[in-house]
């Protein structure tokens, strides 16, 4: 199974290091919602090692928060589709945005109810475990 090792994304191309014993694949592209956006520039750095450079498109960046996927797969280069046979390398998160502040308020406000409810069940729990 190929193992990634993300550099991280600058100047809007996303670099990591891919090692794959069986060889490389036939393609790796850039997936956000079951759509291959671009597919990715494999530079043989020798013992089943390559580097992999993928551009990002201006289309991704957005307000609030955007999940892409670096995918291998057996697909065609320049086919559009995602193969079942793929394999998830790895997954970038963008958050950018005013719609962001209100993403993230909304989700700490959930996480701060789900832990007055923990909070409120461990207390009931030791109630009942001292009672008994």
């Amino acid at each position: 199974m190929p193992q990634f090792e993300s550099f991280g994304l600058k100047g809007g191309v996303w670099r990591g290091h891919l090692n794959a014993p069986k060889g490389a694949p036939a393609r790796v592209v850039l997936v956000q919602h079951g759509a291959v956006l671009a597919e990715a520039r494999l530079t043989d750095e020798g013992d089943d090692s390559w580097l992999v450079e993928v551009d990002l498109p201006p289309e991704v960046l957005g307000e609030g928060i955007q999940t892409l996927l670096l995918k291998a797969d057996s697909g065609a280069s320049g086919d559009e589709a995602t193969h079942p046979d793929g394999h998830v390398l790895d997954r970038l998160t963008l958050m950018a945005g005013r719609m962001l502040d209100d993403d993230l308020t909304a989700e700490i406000a959930a996480l701060r109810a789900e832990l007055e409810l923990v909070k409120r069940e461990l207390r009931r729990f030791a109630a009942g475990m001292a009672a008994g």
